[in-house]
């Protein structure tokens, strides 16, 4: 399990890659109308990059198998377990390069008792100064060899920055991680996010895949709509690089770079 951990831990990182900023040309005006910014493309990803550490947290804790009445902790987090799931309280500590992680989330176990799976509730929960409000449903599974697991969140979030910005995120998005002759993760789902009175949906088409050992999506392509007009993403033939195809609507393909 702790090998398992430490490639599920990589491919949640290396998720948040995605979608970085593009480079577009000044001279097709069509393209210039539909291009979504830095900030827009940083906002679709927004709440994954901030809970990504909280939600490995809740996955360690979840392995512990707890039963009525026990506890465990570390230095950064601590549950007390019930029948029903544990209650987990983060303590000032820093995840995954966030920001200070504050506050305490009541977690319930799935009614069917489906293994690995449960539901996490924050209210009025900090990172750093970013407010968090809403759920996140976990599901993970094993394959029949263990040789992957899959990570899969529903979410129902809104998250306030600290400028004041609310950035509100719901759907479901499901990695995987295989352990053959490379390890390589792949991304799937749908998810739709509110900011500044736009809203964006994203659909994954082929599932955005890469060995865990490059630092981009080699193949696969999503579509990224902004407020119902949409442009495809291409990734490309499974090359490890940073070049991407981006489709406009009217047709026009223009190269992207993803940034570092």
């Amino acid at each position: 399990m702790k090998n398992l951990t430490s490639h599920l831990k990589k491919g949640i990182l290396l998720s948040g890659v995605l979608l970085m900023a593009y480079s577009c040309s000044d001279d097709d005006t069509t393209a210039e109308e539909v291009t979504l910014t830095q900030t827009e493309l940083k906002a679709v990803l927004e709440t994954d990059e901030i809970t990504g550490g909280i939600d490995l947290a809740l996955y360690e804790l979840s392995s512990n198998n707890g039963s009525t009445g026990k506890s465990t902790s570390n230095e950064c987090y601590s549950a007390v377990y019930s029948d029903s799931g544990y209650v987990a309280t983060f303590n000032n500590c820093v995840l995954n390069g966030t920001e200070n992680v504050n506050g305490t989330l009541s977690v319930t176990y799935d009614q069917q008792g489906e293994t690995g799976s449960f539901t996490a509730s924050y209210v009025d929960f900090y990172v750093g100064e970013i407010k968090i409000n809403g759920t996140r449903s976990f599901t993970f599974s094993t394959n029949s060899s263990d040789s992957a697991i899959t990570f899969q969140v529903t979410s129902e979030m809104t998250v306030e920055m600290e400028d004041g910005s609310i950035i509100a995120d719901s759907g479901t998005k499901s990695t995987t991680i295989a352990f053959n002759d490379t390890t390589t993760y792949s991304i799937e789902g749908s998810w739709t996010v509110v900011f500044e009175g736009n809203t964006y949906n994203v659909n994954v088409n082929n599932a955005l895949t890469s060995e865990i050992s490059c630092s981009y999506v080699s193949s696969g392509d999503m579509d990224v709509s902004k407020n119902g007009l949409s442009v495809n993403v291409d990734f490309g033939d499974s090359t490890c690089d940073n070049i991407a195809l981006l489709t406009y609507p009217n047709g026009v393909e223009e190269e992207i770079t993803l940034e570092d």
